[in-house]
């Protein structure tokens, strides 16, 4: 099955990837009792927007063979057009090298700073200075000797209104969509141009948490393109809809497992 696959992408004109929840590779702590509990002080505390940096520190050293896999999917889409979405705020997929502008994240991250007013000069990277900081943080959170609250003297101040500084990413209510609008230009400009072309959509891991991101769009592109194919990977959520039964296939099995044997 998963050669036929392969075979069908590289016949196709253009690709579209969707990488979805199961990327955030949340399976590697989900069980942890620590790690829960952090979760719901951040929910607690309306500090929900720290998770994707926390989620980044715990997988720090246990994503190689993600990233391994996603090193060489990218080796294999190299000579194609393709563009690749994701939902997850996983940092190892931004540190792949996709082809130049062929990558968007509507989702945000833990590493790109916003004011939480949303200034228009909010928007800045954090410094290796301010991320070691704040994983110490993190460690201290875990023993029990510090507080959420405490973050802001890390992340620091807007320097246009002198807020304080959150991380850029949908979990907080102020999320500042500025990050990745002029990306998202570009891929909408780009899937405009699969229209009567064969298209293979390949969408991987992608759950109900951000559905009209990739999940609903990716249905209506398969649908309307009459040489368009669908292939969903997902280890719960693989069904098709009625409508694309005979324009796709349906794998129910963890889409990061199935990419590593892929590639």
């Amino acid at each position: 099955m998963q050669n036929e696959i392969l075979e069908q992408m590289m016949e196709a004109d253009m690709l579209l990837i969707g990488l979805g929840e199961e990327f955030d590779n949340e399976r590697l702590f989900r069980d942890s009792e620590q790690y829960r509990r952090m979760r719901k002080w951040f929910e607690d505390t309306n500090k929900e927007w720290l998770l994707p940096a926390y989620q980044d520190m715990l997988r720090a050293g246990q994503d190689h063979l993600l990233r391994e896999t996603l090193c060489k999917f990218s080796e294999i889409l190299k000579d194609k057009n393709y563009f690749v979405v994701t939902t997850s705020t996983n940092r190892v997929i931004s540190q792949i090298p996709w082809r130049e502008g062929r990558f968007v994240a509507p989702c945000g991250n833990g590493w790109r700073k916003q004011c939480i007013r949303g200034c228009v000069e909010g928007l800045s990277e954090l410094k290796e200075a301010e991320e070691e900081a704040l994983y110490a943080l993190f460690h201290s959170m875990e023993k029990g000797t510090a507080e959420p609250g405490e973050v802001g003297a890390i992340l620091g101040k807007c320097p246009l209104c002198g807020e304080e500084l959150i991380f850029n990413n949908i979990y907080t209510s102020s999320y500042d969509e500025k990050g990745y609008l002029e990306q998202w230009s570009v891929y909408t400009k780009w899937l405009q141009g699969t229209l009567n072309r064969r298209l293979f959509i390949l969408e991987l891991g992608v759950g109900m948490q951000c559905p009209t991101v990739i999940r609903f769009p990716f249905e209506k592109v398969a649908y309307y393109n009459q040489k368009a194919f669908l292939c969903r990977v997902n280890g719960t959520l693989y069904h098709l809809t009625e409508n694309l039964r005979e324009k796709g296939c349906s794998i129910s099995e963890n889409s990061v497992d199935w990419l590593h044997f892929l590639c």
